[in-house]
């Protein structure tokens, strides 16, 4: 299939651009760039999307059919017409994360294990920059530093919520929400895992018990074979003197 194939092309390349943009955009909110710099910055930010929306339009052009694919990839619609507006632009890795969701369906557990870290840490780092980014310039802001930001990322994922630091933008607010969930679903994949390395081991060890049962049955049925086997002789040779002294 054409498309499959031009999905498996464009995994790197995607990724690629996912790693740019947010090379760029942690250079320019954590620089808090002006100038030739901040240009520089939002030229290869604007690059990176063009990436993304060629991807969609290649994927929608090679659909079959076309509208069936439309409409069950709203979210990579989303994805391409979003990030137009600043504040929704991290949106974009999205695709960093879809790629690497791929690559960890059919991988081992430790590697669903890495791909779980590797998310988590990602998603504190981009909602760092997004609530940064949002809340610097707010009247009464407490988030105007990347450190401050930072720190109020780990807490708010992990549900603690010191509350030293708050947003107080509606945006930055939406951020919080999304790291909150992000934090409860990430948390579930990896009590997913947990329970069903513990079920995976639970099943081997009745495996390992059912077959050490299923091997003393088949020695007992053996021995019991023997044993009758060991009885029947006699009888068998009594049998044969019987008919011999008859002929007699």
């Amino acid at each position: 299939m054409k498309q499959a194939r031009w999905q498996k092309i464009a995994d790197w390349p995607l990724t690629l651009a996912a790693i740019v943009f947010l090379a760029a955009y942690s250079f320019e909110v954590i620089g808090d760039l002006d100038g030739p710099r901040a240009t520089v910055a939002e030229a290869v930010i604007w690059a990176t999307w063009a990436v993304f929306l060629a991807d969609y339009i290649i994927n929608l052009v090679l659909a079959q059919p076309r509208w069936f694919w439309f409409r069950t990839h709203i979210l990579d619609l989303l994805i391409v017409v979003l990030p137009m507006l600043r504040p929704l632009r991290l949106l974009r890795l999205l695709t960093l994360l879809n790629v690497l969701h791929r690559t960890a369906g059919a991988a081992l557990r430790s590697r669903v294990i890495v791909y779980v870290a590797g998310a988590a840490t990602l998603l504190v780092f981009l909602s760092a920059l997004a609530v940064l980014d949002s809340e610097r310039s707010a009247p009464g802001a407490t988030i105007v530093t990347f450190p401050d930001s930072m720190w109020w990322a780990f807490v708010t994922i992990s549900t603690v919520g010191y509350g030293d630091f708050s947003p107080v933008t509606d945006l930055g607010r939406l951020i919080a929400v999304g790291l909150m969930l992000g934090g409860i679903a990430l948390l579930g994949v990896v009590t997913a895992t947990l329970a069903s390395w513990i079920v995976e081991r639970v099943a081997k060890q009745e495996e390992d018990s059912q077959s050490a049962t299923r091997g003393e049955i088949k020695a007992l049925s053996r021995q019991i074979a023997q044993l009758h086997e060991a009885l029947d002789r006699p009888r068998a040779g009594e049998d044969s003197d019987a008919v011999t002294a008859g002929r007699r």
